[in-house]
């Protein structure tokens, strides 16, 4: 199959947007920015989301949703833009994953847009794509951005060259709207904003970030158990 259809005549080539799905993301990472981009597909027919995976079977997720790929790595070669989501123990056994990695790594070469959600940017980093750049990622797992060669930033999204990391979870809504607006513009992607209404006001207001200590026990121990087996991965984010 190819990774991009063939546009019609006359018509803007289509950019394929490469969701990557593996066992036991959190589902918003993808879901959220899944959505934006379903909706701006609907406005700008140039825009083609699509899930890749190592296979097409059903995955679990950290909640009771499966979620399952439309298109297998192999199917995708030349994506336009890929978004790495996150989660706790499954995305760091995900970091030695290597057909997960050779694949980032081989359309890392041919990609616009190489982006990632929470801690999906380990991800981007264990594959090398992350040396020299400013990243950011879940605010527990910040300070392993530089055992990855990354330079690390406390913002809700940080652009640097081609790489495009988002922070916790939700903040892949805003990653996937900045990247909407970069496709096809500022009047549609605040269209496609008010179509998903996301407009948040959270019941207990924002969060006190002076408030907030380190995280290094529970992030060690999912560094621990997602990947035993893989003794110098461990070594180089807790050595």
């Amino acid at each position: 199959m190819a990774s991009t259809p063939a546009p019609e005549p006359g018509a803007a080539p289509v950019k394929t947007i490469a969701f990557v799905l593996y066992p036991g993301i959190t589902a918003l990472d993808m879901v959220g920015p899944l959505q934006v981009f379903s909706a701006l597909a609907g406005l700008d027919p140039s825009v083609r989301p699509v899930v890749v995976s190592g296979s097409l079977e059903a995955l679990g997720t950290d909640t009771p949703l499966s979620l399952t790929a439309s298109h297998t790595f192999d199917q995708v070669r030349d994506p336009y833009a890929v978004i790495v989501p996150g989660g706790t123990e499954p995305t760091f056994t995900a970091m030695a994953d290597e057909d997960l990695l050779a694949w980032l790594r081989d359309v890392a070469g041919r990609a616009e847009i190489m982006a990632s959600v929470c801690t999906g940017s380990l991800i981007l980093g264990a594959a090398g794509l992350l040396e020299g750049r400013q990243a950011t990622t879940h605010w527990a797992c910040r300070p392993l951005l530089s055992r990855l060669g990354a330079t690390p930033v406390r913002r809700r999204w940080v652009q640097d060259g081609p790489v495009v990391t988002a922070a916790g979870v939700s903040a892949g809504i805003d990653l996937a709207l900045h990247l909407a607006e970069r496709l096809s513009g500022r009047q549609t992607a605040q269209f496609v904003q008010l179509l998903i209404e996301y407009d948040p006001e959270p019941p207990h207001g924002p969060i006190d970030w002076s408030t907030v200590g380190p995280a290094d026990a529970w992030v060690d121990s999912m560094v621990q158990k997602g990947l035993a087996g893989h003794p110098g991965l461990i070594a180089r984010l807790t050595g």
